[in-house]
């Protein structure tokens, strides 16, 4: 076998599994900045009297960072939160469908907050952060770009229950 036979060939899924291993790496490089920067706060007040307001504004975007980051990867690799009290005890088609549609609907929020996010950014990118007069654009980027990720993992994901809808219901 030649090397480039064992290597699978790159995919969307891969490429989409990367970007979100690249959302996890940053979102482990906010929580880090995150703690830091509350630990260093804390000690500034409580040692030396004085406060940082762009350590509690760079602690903020961190922890929006994080958020966001790190919901596609907790999608992809399903480990999210989910409340299936219904969705558990569907069984067979019916069941498969239900999942369907619940990816749908997951999808089209991501949809509307993307729209909504958007439109959000256009006013607020008038303006600056407080403390670091940081471009609002800027700062509430992670969150559309956790979104655009978060979506992209849904897409495949609904891609995907599509696909085992047939097979599943033959063998069914």
């Amino acid at each position: 076998m030649t090397p480039s036979a064992t290597r699978p060939t790159p995919g969307p899924g891969q490429a989409l599994a990367r970007l979100c291993a690249g959302a996890e790496n940053l979102s482990i490089l906010m929580l880090m900045a995150m703690t830091l920067l509350i630990v260093l706060q804390v000690i500034a007040r409580n040692l030396l009297n004085v406060g940082w307001p762009w350590a509690e504004e760079l602690a903020r975007y961190a922890g929006l960072t994080l958020v966001y980051m790190a919901a596609p990867l907790l999608l992809l690799h399903n480990k999210h939160i989910v409340v299936d009290i219904l969705s558990a005890r569907v069984r067979g088609l019916p069941g498969r469908l239900l999942q369907l549609v619940n990816e749908l609907l997951t999808l089209t929020f991501c949809g509307l907050f993307l729209w909504g996010g958007w439109a959000f950014i256009q006013r607020a990118g008038k303006f600056s952060t407080a403390a670091l007069g940081m471009p609002n654009t800027l700062y509430y980027l992670p969150a559309l770009l956790g979104m655009a990720l978060l979506t992209l993992v849904c897409l495949a994901r609904v891609v995907q229950k599509l696909r085992e809808l047939p097979a599943q219901g033959a063998r069914a």
